[in-house]
């Protein structure tokens, strides 16, 4: 069990997501990450990371569906 905070957005629009997602991986230290839950899996939103913070970011998915996703987003130590 990890200790990094979880974000959930199951529960945000969807037209929200990304931005509450972006947001707390901009508010995030050096070697620091948060746990993903979402309910799809949030593949475009990698290609989102990699175009606009390539090698700036680690993915780990954690659980993958079928009705639930936990990734764990974080910031390679500096």
């Amino acid at each position: 069990m990890s200790n990094d905070p979880k974000l959930d957005v199951r529960n945000d629009p969807p037209q929200r997501r990304h931005e509450l997602i972006l947001q707390n991986y901009h508010d995030l230290g050096s070697g620091k990450g948060f746990e993903l839950v979402n309910d799809h899996d949030p593949k475009p939103l990698w290609y989102q990371f990699d175009a606009e913070f390539k090698n700036q970011f680690t993915w780990d998915y954690l659980e993958e569906g079928p009705t639930v996703w936990r990734v764990r987003i974080g910031k390679p130590e500096s």
